[in-house]
């Protein structure tokens, strides 16, 4: 086993650069063939003199062999890593005649899919002494497992493709998505978290300890970019799996602020902040529900936009089905709003600003083509 330094030109822009790659001799009759274990990528930054040591000490974790000797934290780190890898990609449990797993060898390692199917367990008994466990790497793995599965009923991994999202930007929206669940938190918490806590690379043969952090913002612009898209197939399969109608139930806006300038975001504009912070520069976020709760359309709008003017861009194009519902509070709820949604087949749920109540059954009861319900209070 050793690292092979290869350089690399980018046909786009003619740059060169190296990249390197976990390499292992193999004897097949009378020739020998190198075989690449692992890609190491371009951000290898050991030095050379270490490389040594790296191998040989990835071969005694693949061996199960206790070194007499500590290695540098470096060194360590960086096997553990690379023996983990290689032990995940192995196919199934190739086992030796003392009944102990085998290491992997060239022939028996292969990338796993980004949604693997999960083998038959067979049926392996082993005698071991409690005693000599060591806890090593400790990592989730239960809330990666069920987030995985309900990613492959709805279907995202085909959603990405034939949004010509490739392999490594796949592997990072799903570990975007899944470490929001698990963790929520901004892109460098949840990256810190794929790196350190969860085994979610190892479901996925992925070393998430590889990917730069910049690799997390730009997949969360492609998202952005395709919501549209995304959004509308998501919600075609949820429809698929639980036999929803088609509805609008709820639409409401929100906001959040920015602690810096952000000169460089358009959107961002001084308003009425919803935590009151007027001090800083604001996002809009608008969101419609249907009855069970799911997103049908998500939009961003300017930090000053005014509620009343987002209603028609955001239900245009929906195909609800006529009498739909809409709920909305009284800063949207305005008398253009309300006869555009009469205009529009809707019926409506709202909330008066006035202190004193009023009922109108005329209006609470509609008839004919526009039905309606007028709530107060």
């Amino acid at each position: 086993m050793f690292i092979r330094k290869t350089k690399t030109r980018n046909k786009s822009d003619n740059e060169t650069y190296f990249t390197y790659r976990l390499v292992a001799s193999e004897r097949i009759g009378k020739q020998v063939r190198q075989i690449t274990l692992l890609n190491l990528g371009r951000q290898f930054d050991l030095p050379q003199s270490d490389w040594q040591a790296l191998c040989a000490r990835i071969d005694a974790l693949l061996a199960g062999q206790v070194g007499m000797l500590a290695e540098p934290e470096i060194i360590e780190t960086l096997a553990q890593r690379y023996a983990a890898r290689l032990i995940a990609a192995q196919p199934g449990a190739a086992r030796s005649d003392a009944g102990h797993q085998a290491p992997p060898t060239p022939s028996t390692a292969v990338q796993a899919s980004l949604f693997p199917s999960p083998a038959a367990p067979s049926a392996v008994y082993a005698e071991v002494d409690i005693a000599s466990l060591q806890l090593i790497r400790p990592r989730s793995v239960g809330v990666e497992a069920v987030g995985l599965a309900a990613m492959n009923w709805l279907g995202i991994d085909q959603i990405l493709r034939d949004l010509d999202f490739n392999g490594v930007q796949r592997a990072a929206v799903v570990g975007s998505l899944i470490g929001r669940m698990a963790a929520p938190g901004s892109e460098l918490a949840t990256w810190r978290w794929l790196r350190e806590r969860s085994a979610l690379g190892e479901l996925l043969d992925v070393d998430f300890e590889a990917m730069p952090l910049i690799r997390l913002y730009r997949t969360s612009d492609l998202l952005v970019r395709h919501r549209d898209k995304i959004e509308t197939a998501l919600f075609s399969r949820i429809q698929d799996l639980f036999g929803l109608p088609v509805t609008v139930t709820l639409y409401d806006l929100t906001n959040t602020y920015f602690e810096g300038t952000a000169s460089g975001n358009a959107k961002a504009a001084r308003g009425r902040s919803k935590e009151k912070r007027t001090d800083c520069p604001l996002v809009t976020l608008g969101l419609v529900l249907d009855g069970s709760g799911f997103v049908r359309r998500s939009k961003m709008f300017a930090g000053n936009v005014g509620e009343a003017t987002t209603l028609e861009e955001m239900l245009d194009g929906l195909t609800a089905p006529k009498g739909a519902l809409v709920i909305m509070d009284a800063g949207i709820a305005t008398a253009a709003n309300v006869a555009w949604l009469i205009k529009h087949g809707y019926r409506y749920l709202v909330v008066s600003r006035e202190r004193t109540r009023q009922f109108d059954p005329d209006q609470a009861v509609g008839g004919g083509e526009n039905p309606r319900i007028n709530g107060a209070g």
